[in-house]
């Protein structure tokens, strides 16, 4: 076993290993802590809610530790089973253009990927969902945008590993560059077509009709000085009983989406304050941070994918004896968020303490205590949990405990 297998093995069985204990003590203090409501909570939901939100994470907590030990089963296969070798190879041995062997073989792991999901995907939607009451998807409906997710996803890694493969091949050493400008205008362009093109492919999105809501919604847009392309209701209730909202778009094409689940839980001036945490986000800097991030993360990455490119002992240490371009693009690719996993607590951190930011700007500019009204709701009508594990928390949760949220937003507003 060369050096950087045993670095390799010792990272996924760390990683592994971590991922599994969190969800253990997760599930732990769940359990330990099944009926207990906090205080701040108690006149809006009750013992049988807060038990069954417990049940509920416990269900998804238990699949997602399945899904962990097969993910790491089939990175070993992978990589030191030869899968990524061999379908690398296969394209070679039809002659096939490098770019066009790689992107093929991309296509494949992707795939094989996505088969050994599904079946997660399917329990989850089928047996945890509907078991509490969540699932509103057909089986047909479940495929059918399977099938969707597959084509756009597919479509999408196609033409980055085309085009990075292409660019590995003729430009040069500085390569990784053109890549990354490759990279940022797809992201860039995807995230503006996606409220357009994208999201009408899986979901039916209609203007807010509503005539007081609209009213209030004009009104706060104002306020907050924040032109919309619109606000518009999304067809959530076909797949699933859960209630969300969220913001969406660049330039002309930003929107705001409601589930029309959360319309029918929530009153306008609720739904109001949890527009106006949505504008907070855009309106703090949330979104353009947010890009600059991952074009940040891009650039480090395919930086240290040139690096790793021209070394024996990154492809030795994970199964491949023949290098090239397609397979350094696919093992990075691979093996990466293993290296990363460590960086997830402060990511969280990150996203927690923006949370905390745009639930003041929501404050200021709506109800403070209409927020902390809708949010009881949503996480009784969404069974979330109200407590968590300390450490569970620090690593997973983009979003600050419940608790924490409702003492600041009660205060204000």
């Amino acid at each position: 076993m060369t050096p950087f297998a045993s670095v390799f093995l010792a990272v996924l069985l760390a990683v592994t290993a971590v991922r599994l204990w969190l969800a253990g003590r997760q599930i732990r203090h769940l359990r330990r802590h099944r009926g207990e409501v906090p205080a701040a909570f108690r006149q809006r939901i009750g013992e049988t809610d807060q038990c069954r939100a417990a049940d509920y994470q416990i269900a998804g907590l238990r699949l997602g530790m399945a899904e962990t030990g097969t993910g790491a089963a089939l990175l070993l296969l992978l990589t030191w089973g030869g899968l990524v070798e061999g379908l690398v190879g296969l394209g070679q041995a039809a002659a096939l253009p490098g770019w066009l062997a790689g992107t093929l073989a991309a296509v494949g792991v992707a795939a094989l990927s996505g088969l050994v999901d599904l079946p997660f995907a399917a329990w989850r939607t089928f047996r945890v969902e509907t078991r509490f009451g969540f699932n509103r998807s057909s089986p047909r409906l479940f495929l059918l945008d399977t099938v969707k997710q597959a084509a756009v996803g597919g479509l999408l890694l196609a033409g980055l590993a085309a085009a990075f493969l292409g660019l590995m091949a003729a430009a040069g050493a500085w390569w990784w560059l053109a890549a990354w400008a490759v990279w940022l205008a797809v992201a860039l362009g995807l995230t503006w077509a996606y409220p357009k093109w994208v999201a009408p492919l899986f979901n039916r999105f209609r203007p807010l009709t509503d005539p007081d809501l609209r009213n209030r919604i004009a009104h706060l847009l104002g306020r907050c000085g924040f032109a919309l392309q619109g606000v518009f209701v999304m067809d959530a209730s076909r797949r699933t009983a859960h209630g969300n909202a969220y913001f969406t778009g660049l330039g002309s094409a930003k929107r705001v989406v409601f589930y029309d689940t959360l319309l029918a839980a929530l009153v306008p001036e609720e739904v109001e304050a949890v527009l106006a945490h949505e504008l907070g986000h855009y309106r703090l800097g949330h979104i353009r941070a947010g890009v600059a991030v991952s074009a940040a993360a891009a650039l480090a990455g395919l930086g240290l994918l040139a690096a790793l490119r021209s070394q024996a002992w990154f492809f030795q240490g994970l199964g491949v004896a023949t290098p090239s371009d397609a397979s350094a693009l696919i093992l990075f690719a691979l093996v990466a968020p293993l290296f990363v996993f460590p960086l997830r607590p402060l990511a969280a951190a990150w996203s927690r303490r923006r949370e905390f930011a745009a639930d003041a700007f929501a404050t200021r500019h709506s109800s403070g205590r209409a927020l902390g009204r809708a949010l009881a709701k949503l996480y009784r009508d969404n069974a979330a949990s109200l407590t968590a594990d300390p450490f569970y928390a620090r690593v997973y949760h983009s979003h600050p405990l419940p608790t924490e949220r409702l003492a600041r937003l009660t205060g204000g507003g």
